[in-house]
């Protein structure tokens, strides 16, 4: 039987086997091969969940997921053997108010790989094998490897959020904070056509992989609390603000150097903050939330396959599924790691 990455509570994660499921006639069976470790993941392996989600019943983890179809249902058509497959773990149900109005990632009966969230949970994609629905699958090129695939998810977390800031074309961008998302919307800031990008961090070690994906300049303000005073003059610089972090400090920095109407697109989070309410009401700020994605994967997956954005820099690690334990630490070290990801044999 094919095995799976199931946690049961905090620090309690292990390898278990987990029954074939059977092939629907318009379903694939994939074998996985890669699948990158999220913040979400970390969260459920370090504390047993985040915030008021937890843990309540064994689940399998994973929703960076891409892999090689094994068996294809009667009705699958276009669809091979043998192909290569980006898989989106967004499965919303299609038929309530939110999906009806083109706004998936609403979804009140969304179905999403890997999370606590409703009850019963939703089962995750760490494992060796799982069957997924055919519009799920997004066809990989020869050219992108398993582990670009998997950056799919990730990679459409951060086109969604550039969506959601507007017109890009010739703006000034700062982005705080560059884990795995915040690095992903440097380069979706870039493939947008942002004409500056500027990057905030705490650590040299991503701030040099946001510098390769893109970021014109970079502080760390950890080292440089002041780095930002620079873009302070005539109330601010920056067009537009992507706060990846989820840290106030960071959100409150930047307000001081975005200008009067600009917009702040928060993709970060940490839970309940305060902010400047004066300054957000004088300057005029639009401050908008971004939740996940749904028809931006496609989107991401196309612009891999022409070679149009690069995620390979901001892959650090890659271990089998068995060194599970290894890969969770180096994950959680940001002095070390940006992405890491599981394969599985």
């Amino acid at each position: 039987m094919p095995q799976a990455l199931v946690i049961h509570g905090a620090q309690d994660l292990r390898i278990e086997e987990t029954p074939a499921e059977t092939l629907g006639e318009q379903q694939l069976r994939v074998h996985m091969r890669a699948g990158g470790i999220c913040g979400s993941d970390l969260h459920y392996y370090q504390h047993g969940g985040f915030g008021t989600v937890r843990v309540k019943q064994p689940m399998v983890l994973g929703h960076e997921v891409s892999g090689q179809v094994v068996a294809v249902g009667q009705q699958v058509q276009g669809v091979a053997v043998g192909q290569r497959v980006a898989i989106s773990p967004s499965r919303p149900c299609g038929q309530c108010l939110y999906c009806q109005k083109g706004q998936h990632s609403h979804c009140l009966h969304m179905r999403f790989y890997g999370s606590a969230m409703p009850w019963p949970h939703i089962q995750g994609a760490f494992r060796q094998e799982m069957i997924i629905e055919a519009w799920q699958a997004h066809a990989v090129a020869d050219s992108v490897s398993d582990g670009e695939a998997a950056m799919a998810e990730p990679l459409s977390v951060a086109l969604h959020a550039v969506r959601r800031a507007g017109q890009l074309a010739g703006a000034r961008v700062l982005v705080t904070g560059c884990g795995p998302i915040g690095a992903l919307c440097v380069l979706a800031a870039r493939w947008a056509g942002a004409a500056q990008v500027v990057a905030t961090d705490i650590t040299d070690q991503t701030l040099a992989r946001a510098r390769l994906v893109g970021a014109d300049h970079t502080i760390n303000t950890a080292t440089t609390p002041d780095g930002l005073a620079g873009y302070k003059a005539h109330k601010g610089h920056f067009d537009v603000l992507i706060e990846a972090s989820g840290n106030a400090n960071a959100l409150v920095a930047a307000f001081e150097v975005v200008r009067p109407r600009g917009v702040i697109v928060q993709v970060g989070t940490g839970g309940d903050t305060s902010i400047p309410l004066n300054v957000l009401v004088a300057k005029e700020f639009e401050w908008r939330g971004s939740f996940r994605f749904h028809e931006e994967f496609a989107l991401a997956v196309d612009l891999m396959n022409q070679r149009r954005v690069d995620v390979k820099p901001l892959i650090s690690h890659s271990l089998p599924h068995t060194e599970y334990a290894r890969a969770f630490a180096l994950a959680a070290d940001r002095t070390q790691a940006m992405k890491v990801q599981l394969t599985f044999a």
